[in-house]
């Protein structure tokens, strides 16, 4: 039990940590994000909605109280991350980082449902 509340809080900590910092990057207008963007063809725009999404998805991982919320965060993080690794193969920038991120995305969903299974 102890095992898996450590893989959990490292891998939602490390998520969250990182949708924060890649939403304030959004919210700031961050030349490399901003070219980024321009490179895949989205509008400027998507900037605002992704970094909305991202502090919203950073908040349903890490609150306490609603496990209903926490899946459907676990379920926006996931198309949000798989889709930025389809953006960028199929623009042939990096995709590397995104799935590393989905990586510790899914490592942080397995603790937290071998945590739930554990309190029923």
């Amino acid at each position: 039990m102890k095992r898996n509340k450590l893989i959990f809080w490292i891998s939602t900590g490390l998520i969250a940590f990182g949708f924060i910092m890649s939403a304030l990057m959004y919210f700031s207008h961050n030349p490399q994000v901003t070219e980024g963007f321009k490179i895949l063809g989205y509008p400027p725009y998507m900037l605002y909605l992704l970094g909305t999404a991202k502090i919203l998805g950073a908040i349903g991982l890490l609150q306490p109280m609603w496990p209903r919320l926490r899946e459907w965060a676990y379920a926006g993080a996931t198309f949000t991350l798989l889709g930025a690794t389809i953006s960028h193969m199929a623009t042939a920038t990096p995709f590397v980082a995104p799935l590393v991120m989905l990586a510790i995305l899914a490592a942080s969903w397995w603790a937290n449902n071998k945590l739930v299974v554990a309190k029923a």
